[in-house]
């Protein structure tokens, strides 16, 4: 988060959740087949439950999935799966309490682990947990956050630091890349690659495990890598805005659209020219890492 905190936006300027259904609709027409909601933090609205349960309901998707920072996990695990959830992702960036209490603003690891552990008992499958490496700050607790992996069926995934938002300087110096994760866990284990994805709705992760463990070491490198020309991922954000790129502040103005009483073959249609802006490849710079940067913080984009 960033140091000053974010702006808090009013109820009616974001999205209603039949706003959100109907874009997902629209979107399906398009050839939309997986959604997931992620934040900010999803759980801290009201009738999420609900939401979910519906959103589940729509005809045409085949996967809905939902990424958390785990705080109020334990206590809604088992509601969550009862709407349909299977695949959860959880946002962990320490194992260290004080650091995470830091970085988070406040946060209780505590809380969270307690609701991984809620989550499996509950049995989502795939539980990913989500790592961002940053030099200096968690780089001492790789090999304990792969340790994870060995008991359990978690997918723990270290994700390259991204510039972002008005804060994207501080991160000069912080960058980790995913060989070098890969060298310090190949020092304390044997390290193999899996081969192929166990499902069509995997992300971008390479996928590797601790030989004879029970779950799996995702790298994705969002700096190191450009995946710019594997990506159909579409993004909108609390506020209405879809985004077809993350690393650029160009906005498809849906809400505004909605409001203004646009028909559903209009919507499609503007989801459509959204999907058209799409980059096809990335940039690159003499260092090998891309020149676009977002000005928007990520707590505020979604992700």
């Amino acid at each position: 988060m960033p140091k000053e905190g974010v702006s808090l936006i009013g109820h009616d300027d974001i999205l209603r959740y039949e706003e959100i259904l109907r874009i997902v609709r629209a979107a399906i027409k398009l050839g939309i087949r997986k959604v997931r909601v992620t934040g900010g933090e999803p759980l801290i609205r009201r009738g999420i439950l609900d939401f979910l349960r519906e959103l589940n309901m729509v005809e045409g998707l085949q996967d809905v999935s939902l990424t958390t920072n785990g705080i109020m996990l334990e206590s809604m695990a088992e509601g969550i799966y009862r709407t349909g959830i299977r695949r959860i992702n959880i946002s962990l960036d320490s194992l260290n309490p004080e650091k995470y209490n830091y970085v988070t603003g406040g946060g209780s690891l505590e809380k969270v682990l307690n609701g991984i552990r809620e989550a499996f008992r509950t049995g989502f499958s795939p539980i990913k947990i989500n790592v961002v490496a940053i030099k200096g700050f968690n780089d001492d607790e790789i090999l304990r956050f792969a340790g994870h992996t060995i008991n359990r069926p978690y997918q723990v995934r270290f994700i390259e630091l991204m510039p972002f938002g008005e804060t994207k300087g501080d991160h000069d110096g912080k960058y980790l890349s995913n060989e070098f994760i890969l060298e310090e866990l190949n020092k304390e284990f044997s390290i193999e690659p899996i081969k192929g994805k166990s499902s069509r709705f995997d992300g971008p992760a390479r996928l590797f495990r601790i030989k004879g463990a029970v779950g799996q070491i995702g790298l994705i490198g969002a700096g190191s890598q450009h995946l710019c020309d594997e990506c159909n991922r579409l993004r909108l954000t609390a506020g209405g805005g879809i985004r077809a790129c993350l690393f650029s502040d160009h906005e498809v103005d849906l809400k505004s659209a909605i409001r203004n009483g646009c028909s559903d073959d209009e919507l499609t249609e503007m989801i459509r020219g959204a999907i058209r802006e799409k980059p096809r490849g990335q940039k690159e710079t003499a260092k090998g890492r891309s020149p676009r940067k977002c000005n928007r913080e990520m707590s505020a984009i979604g992700g």
